[in-house]
């Protein structure tokens, strides 16, 4: 695991964000404390410009409206030819009508090297996407919780053998690492499968521990091309061992503010021993 921090902060890669509004910042300020460089640009007229000098792309459809989608696939496209990573978060993908139809249209327009959302997110997708054996329409109408996951989706110990195995089928379908983040979060490239037991429930009360994680594990990717399924399950125990850690430095009346700046400057603090030695994982 230490590898893969220690390769992010020595080669401090370029991030081009075409994400959430609502949490920008935040993202900025954490692919800034792992050790990588953020730019956010999301104009028509430059993003295609901005992409090609960046080292990776991630795209957030959290904030999703008609005039970043020309901008999210323009991006796409040139980074895809030019050989850059690129990265998907499809917030709210099932909660409504233009999030689903844009999630997959931009499976069709662009090759994702990742895709990170909830459970229910990448169930909507594997509803669209249909994988290979597996008719992922046969549970039913799939659903989201706004921009959270469903509860009658969640992973647990009893259903998670049967889904490390439609995931990874959906992961050899779209070509692209699979991340799913949750109470026990799945990475995986179709083949293998890490299941982490990293973080704590409460980070589910800031806005954006998603999206944060989903602009820090595009910069694991650009610095790690080698071994891009270690890279990004090195990335998610990085934000779940930090919200562990800021957890346990809060104070009495510290709330949920507190606790989002905590868990950035955990991962600015974050070195290599202390994820190599915190990092909770299994491969499946």
């Amino acid at each position: 695991m230490k590898k893969f921090l220690k390769n992010v902060r020595k080669i401090e890669p370029l991030v081009h964000n075409i994400t959430n509004y609502v949490t920008v910042n935040d993202v900025a300020n954490v692919i800034l404390a792992c050790g990588a460089s953020p730019i956010m640009a999301d104009d028509i007229g430059e993003a295609a410009e901005i992409t090609s000098i960046c080292g990776g792309l991630n795209i957030n459809i959290g904030t999703l409206n008609q005039n970043t989608i020309p901008s999210m696939v323009a991006a796409g496209k040139k980074s895809n030819e030019l050989g850059h990573i690129v990265v998907l978060d499809p917030v709210g993908a099932g909660a409504s009508k233009l999030r689903t139809d844009t999630a997959n249209m931009l499976l069709k327009e662009v090759h994702f090297d990742a895709i990170r959302g909830n459970i229910s997110e990448i169930k909507t997708l594997m509803a669209g996407y249909v994988p290979e054996g597996y008719d992922c329409k046969e549970d039913g109408v799939l659903q989201t919780k706004g921009v959270d996951a469903n509860v009658a989706d969640k992973i647990t110990e009893q259903n998670l053998d049967e889904t490390i195995n439609k995931v990874k089928a959906f992961s050899r379908a779209a070509g692209s690492i699979i991340a799913i983040t949750g109470e026990i979060d799945l990475v995986t490239d179709g083949n293998e499968c890490y299941v982490i037991r990293n973080g704590r429930k409460e980070m589910s009360k800031i806005t954006g521990t998603g999206c944060q994680l989903s602009g820090m594990l595009t910069a694991f990717l650009i610095a790690n091309p080698d071994n891009k399924l270690g890279a990004a399950a090195a990335a998610v125990c990085t934000m779940g061992l930090a919200g562990e850690i800021a957890w346990k430095g809060l104070r009495r009346k510290d709330g949920n503010s507190t606790y989002r700046n905590a868990i950035i400057d955990a991962i600015y603090n974050m070195d290599g021993k202390a994820l190599e030695e915190g990092a909770r994982f299994e491969v499946k």
